[in-house]
């Protein structure tokens, strides 16, 4: 519909040639329109003017400024945590140190603990192993003492008894435990 009405306007207007003009040329290169002309141009681009001044021109500003200081904000709260995080950085950075010289303290400490415990127990060790072999020693002489003196006597005894058997007669027990036992001694020197 809208397009069959207009051009039905433009058919109206061909046939009246007012699309095409005045009949004398065009009336804006016709000096009688000049001074009409330059008034309503100077009255429209002084309005134009006024109006983009005082209107919009302010609303431009206003919003470029209002960019301007929240870019300058933005890049001055970015400094400001940029700072902050640097600050932290160098405090986990100085607490992490402290914190391994704190560590290797702990671990020097500990390990001097242990080799002093370790110390201690291999001496308590040592000790107790030396307590422990003087005694076997002494039980073993006294061991060997009982029975060098063991032996000695029953050598002496079935010495009486085989020279009883052999001559017939008793023997001095004295006399035989007196032989047994210088030739035990005599034995065990050389084997020493």
């Amino acid at each position: 519909m809208k397009k069959k009405n207009f051009f039905l306007l433009i058919a109206y207007l061909y046939s009246t040639k007012i699309v095409f003009g005045a009949e004398e040329g065009m009336p804006q290169l016709n000096p009688e329109y000049w001074a009409s002309q330059t008034f309503w141009l100077v009255l429209i681009f002084s309005i134009l003017y006024l109006i983009i001044w005082k209107i919009f021109l302010p609303k431009i500003i206003n919003s470029v400024e209002n960019r301007k200081s929240k870019i300058v904000n933005d890049l001055n709260e970015a400094e400001k945590l940029k700072e902050s995080a640097e600050k932290k950085l160098k405090e986990y950075e100085k607490i992490i140190e402290e914190t391994k010289k704190v560590a290797k303290k702990i671990v020097e400490d500990n390990k001097k603990n242990l080799t002093n415990d370790i110390k201690s127990k291999n001496q308590e060790l040592n000790k107790a192993i030396e307590k422990e072999l003087l005694a076997v020693e002494k039980e073993i002489n006294e061991l060997k003492n009982s029975s060098i003196a063991s032996i000695n006597k029953i050598a002496a005894e079935i010495s009486s008894d085989l020279i009883k058997k052999m001559i017939g007669t008793e023997v001095n027990m004295s006399n035989v435990s007196a032989v047994v036992q210088e030739i035990s001694k005599t034995k065990l020197e050389s084997n020493l």
